[in-house]
């Protein structure tokens, strides 16, 4: 059944956005003037409302903060060359957050919610989306219990929210990985491929020891032997070993990445062979130390393609090849910034014009 989406609107006072330099933007920490709220009361979803951005009022006893009750989305909205405002993929999000709040025990969101929600929010706060190269409007969309209830149950009460902000580069360089050999980030039946907002906590405390050794991020690897790779800590993973691109195969422990399926499908359109498939952590070494290894990198929402610099394995730092010579991930980072910024045809209907 359709849902009816009528959005009250209740603007900002005064909007924070000259407050905003744009030339210097640090990931996650300015937020657009506007949120757009929805709330299931064990039946249907309603009230459908955007408001100022401002802290939540929730109780002590939610679910969310107890049980980690709470799922999420991301994606990008740009500024195109007419001054239009594209997002990439959203229907993708959209669905993706639906499976993961299926495994939370989450009622499902209408489509028309999520997209109207987006696509009223956005258009609101349009004056947030920068311009600059490199840049976006990062939006994220989530899910959390809203119940005041402690006990181990499947919530009555949710919220879902949309809230923006602009941002610059993830990584603004290659990055430095190790190979997690000991702790693991997914199981098999667990909510590895969820968006879910425990999978995230638990991988703080590993990834804060590479850091502290020096890398950026970690690669996870199968929680059983410790034997293939899965995915990083923001990013699925891929390879290029003797022209063929190499990732892991998607499942219950590797998020089913909106980036990841992009590149892949521009990889297919040129004709480039493509294996998904487990891939060995010695098999990358071997090609590494074999010259056979052309490209290693991270694909994901916020970086869009993360360039591998560095590779750490039981102690030995791998270094790789340099970035002038990587011919497939300069390609791809060119055509889908093209594609989403509207320089370059979307052959695939993957951007949302507002």
């Amino acid at each position: 059944m359709t849902e009816t989406v009528n959005i009250s609107i209740t603007k900002i006072d005064k909007s924070k956005l000259d407050q905003v330099d744009f030339a210097n933007i640090q990931f996650g920490k300015t937020y657009s003037d506007h949120v757009f709220i929805a709330d299931y009361d064990g039946e249907k979803w309603k009230d459908f409302r955007i408001e100022p951005y401002d802290y939540l009022r929730l109780s002590p006893a939610s679910p969310a903060l107890h049980y980690g009750e709470s799922v999420f989305e991301g994606m990008k909205a740009y500024k195109g060359s007419s001054g239009e405002i594209l997002i990439f993929r959203p229907d993708e999000n959209f669905k993706r957050l639906n499976i993961s709040g299926e495994r939370i025990c989450m009622p499902a969101l209408p489509e028309e919610v999520f997209m109207e929600g987006l696509k009223t929010l956005v258009s609101l706060d349009k004056g947030w989306v920068p311009d600059l190269e490199g840049t976006a409007l990062y939006v994220r969309p989530f899910i959390f219990s809203s119940d005041e209830y402690i006990g181990i149950r499947p919530s009555d009460n949710f919220t879902f929210m949309i809230i923006t902000c602009p941002v610059g580069a993830y990584y603004s360089k290659p990055v430095k990985v190790k190979i997690e050999t000991h702790y693991t980030r997914a199981a098999p039946g667990g909510t590895g491929y969820a968006k879910a907002a425990g999978n995230y906590a638990g991988s703080l405390y590993p990834a804060r020891l590479a850091q502290q050794q020096g890398y950026d991020q970690l690669i996870w690897t199968d929680s059983k032997e410790h034997i293939y790779i899965e995915e990083s800590g923001t990013m699925n993973v891929m390879f290029v070993i003797d022209n063929v691109l190499i990732t892991p195969p998607t499942g219950d422990t590797i998020l089913n990445g909106i980036t990841r399926k992009s590149v892949l499908r521009l990889a297919r359109d040129w004709d480039m062979k493509v294996e998904e498939r487990k891939i060995a952590v010695q098999e990358v070494v071997e090609a590494i130390e074999a010259g056979r290894l052309q490209e290693a990198f991270g694909t994901g929402t916020a970086a869009t393609i993360a360039h591998i610099d560095t590779l750490a394995h039981e102690g030995k730092d791998h270094k790789l090849p340099p970035v002038a010579d990587r011919v497939f991930s300069t390609k791809v980072l060119k055509t889908l910034d093209g594609i989403k910024t509207g320089m370059i045809p979307d052959k695939h209907d993957w951007v949302y014009q507002l």
